[in-house]
């Protein structure tokens, strides 16, 4: 059983707000945190709606369902009966007090109107994402707080496991020890338990058989601008009709879109998002990937690894609760990053990604002209990449393995 790192920012929230809702993708470990939060005596009981009976009692009198709850009780996949919300929301204002209820979901409960308006200003929100590598190995990741605070060093990071191997396990729990027959079948029954049941309960998709070839599609697209247009003529999906799919997708936590970068923030909902699907194991099965076409096919490879780099610095952001967003950057003049970070002080790093052992002073152009663009703001530049010393390239430019992520 892996420790989960946003387990403190959960119990932290529990100790803040009457109702905490545990969103995330499903098979992520939602459940298993939330039965060790009992375990630990700091929740009580345990419901899930996936229990028809249970399911049938809080969706056909939800009145009684919620009145009849002890105080810190779990409610999982609690968006299934959205009636309850209103409900517990009742129930709050009458006897309001920190860690009343735990609800955890597959669905974003933003999106999701009776849940968002009954539970508004009482009701924190927290992500699991698939494993972060410092879970899947127990060791605290620190990278984020190091990066900003300019604590890098001329360091050696020797890399533990190959990479192929990494990339193709991807974060799901019940994935990271399967063989690659087993982890291909796990991926083919989890896409199809996500189409034929969380797709239908959410929405009222009209043509279901596209969902799969969109998700491929999706899938080499992984770290791409998100073009919508030309994925409309790609799919033969209506672009409005491809819209609420895309919306959908991202709602179940399978897709991210990251936001361009402007130093206008009016400007940055007018950029173009770049798109990441949810996890690197589950994108190599898609694309039928297996380790030996990871190694011999540099495009693959390197979008891979830099799927997997923003997909960890997601999770790093969730589990340390700092505000801080993720954004990618591509100016009109040409200037492109793969990613930018910047927290609540608006102090940028960069992060470029480069699925190669070596690098030259060429690789750091673009994390030189943002340093010149954004001046005092920008704390540090970073170049990941597959070798294994951390040494300086510049003012506040570094080149970095890529296990220093959680090394």
């Amino acid at each position: 059983m892996f420790t989960r790192w946003v387990q403190r920012r959960v119990q932290s929230l529990l100790e803040g707000f009457p109702v905490v809702f545990l969103q995330g993708a499903r098979q992520v470990g939602k459940t298993t945190l939330a039965q060790q939060l009992i375990q630990q005596g700091l929740l009580s009981r345990y419901y899930t709606m996936d229990d028809p009976l249970i399911y049938a009692s809080a969706s056909q009198d939800p009145m009684g369902f919620a009145e009849s709850l002890p105080a810190g009780s779990v409610l999982d996949e609690a968006q299934r009966v959205p009636e309850l919300f209103r409900v517990l929301k009742m129930r709050v204002d009458a006897h309001r007090q920190s860690g009343m209820f735990l609800l955890t979901g597959s669905a974003n409960p933003l999106t999701v109107p009776k849940v968002s308006e009954s539970l508004a200003g009482r009701m924190a929100i927290a992500t699991l994402y698939p494993l972060s590598q410092g879970e899947i190995e127990g060791q605290q990741e620190e990278w984020l707080q190091r990066v900003f605070s300019g604590e890098t060093s001329v360091s050696s990071q020797p890399e533990p496991m190959g990479l192929g191997l990494r990339l193709l396990r991807g974060g799901y729990p019940s994935v990271v020890e399967l063989g690659a027959e087993a982890r291909s079948e796990w991926y083919r029954a989890y896409l199809a338990t996500l189409l034929t049941r969380d797709v239908q309960q959410i929405a009222d998709v009209e043509r279901l058989v596209e969902f799969p070839r969109l998700l491929q599609l999706l899938a080499t697209l992984s770290t791409r601008l998100l073009n919508v247009a030309s994925l409309s003529r790609e799919t033969g999906i209506p672009q409005t009709t491809l819209q609420r799919y895309l919306a959908l997708l991202e709602t179940l936590f399978l897709i991210y879109r990251i936001p361009a970068w402007y130093a206008n923030l009016g400007k940055r909902l007018l950029k173009t998002p770049k798109i990441l699907l949810n996890d690197t194991g589950l994108c190599a099965y898609l694309l039928n990937a297996n380790e030996e076409r990871i190694e011999q096919d540099p495009l693959l490879r390197g979008q891979l690894v830099e799927t997997f780099v923003g997909l960890e610095i997601l999770k790093k952001i969730e589990f340390t609760g700092h505000r801080m967003s993720l954004f990618h950057l591509r100016t009109d003049k040409g200037l492109e990053m793969d990613y930018v970070l910047e927290n609540a002080s608006g102090e940028l790093v960069g992060v470029e990604v480069k699925a190669s052992r070596t690098l030259t002073k060429s690789d750091f152009k673009s994390l030189e002209a943002f340093r010149e663009m954004v001046g005092e703001r920008f704390v540090a530049g970073v170049v990941l990449y597959l070798g294994s010393e951390t040494l300086p390239f510049g003012q506040r430019l570094w080149a970095q393995p890529l296990s220093a992520l959680w090394s």
